[in-house]
């Protein structure tokens, strides 16, 4: 193995049904790229194995007795800032994918998604690019105010896009480089459940961004 590959992305997984719990583990310990560090059966367990383990990306559970995947999710926010949250869960509510936003997850999927693409959405969810089922894109744009979906220079970015500004010209209004400047539009474009710049101009204008 050459000393330059990329180190693998640490998981944590959290559900309390056990079964379903080591069913995940089992699944995603055989993908490339990820290394499954522990688990977990509630919110409480999941804060404190994932102080103790550091992973890069915690898949978390939304109903759980006790502490919940979304008051976990806040917690991990404050105490692990580093650490990405992707709830995983079988309920595509609304007001969950609202609640686990707010609480600072970076993704919502659903439980029927195969191993190969939850252990990319798991590498993405490292990489800084929010993932969301196409099944709740459309209740998180309804449900959520904008705001609260992007950060503020993720807002930026989608103002200079409704201006028709090319990713060279953002990323010299923002003093960023156009790498930056295409990350943060694919995060404009999940979060928000949206294909292209174009839908993405109309979004900001129908929602008062400008």
């Amino acid at each position: 193995m050459s000393g330059t590959e990329d180190p693998a992305t640490r998981v944590l997984v959290v559900d309390d049904q056990e079964l379903v719990r080591e069913g995940i583990c089992a699944l995603l310990g055989i993908q490339p790229g990820i290394a499954v560090v522990g688990s977990a059966g509630d919110g409480a367990e999941a804060v404190e194995t994932a102080r103790a383990r550091r992973p890069d990306v915690v898949l978390m559970d939304v109903r759980m007795p006790g502490v919940d995947g979304v008051e976990a999710a806040a917690l991990l926010r404050r105490v692990l800032p580093a650490c990405k949250v992707v709830m995983l869960t079988t309920f595509a509510d609304d007001e969950y994918v609202a609640r686990a936003l707010r609480a600072g997850a970076v993704g919502y999927l659903l439980k029927n998604l195969p191993a190969a693409a939850l252990a990319q959405a798991v590498r993405l969810a490292h990489a800084g690019v929010a993932q969301f089922d196409q099944s709740v894109t459309a209740g998180l744009t309804a449900g959520v105010p904008a705001p609260e979906l992007l950060t503020p220079r993720e807002t930026e970015v989608l103002r200079l896009i409704c201006a028709g500004a090319t990713n060279k010209e953002i990323a010299a209004r923002l003093y960023l480089s156009e790498g930056t400047v295409k990350n943060h539009i694919s995060r404009v474009l999940s979060r928000l459940g949206l294909r292209d710049r174009t839908q993405a101009a109309l979004y900001a204008r129908e929602n008062g961004l400008l």
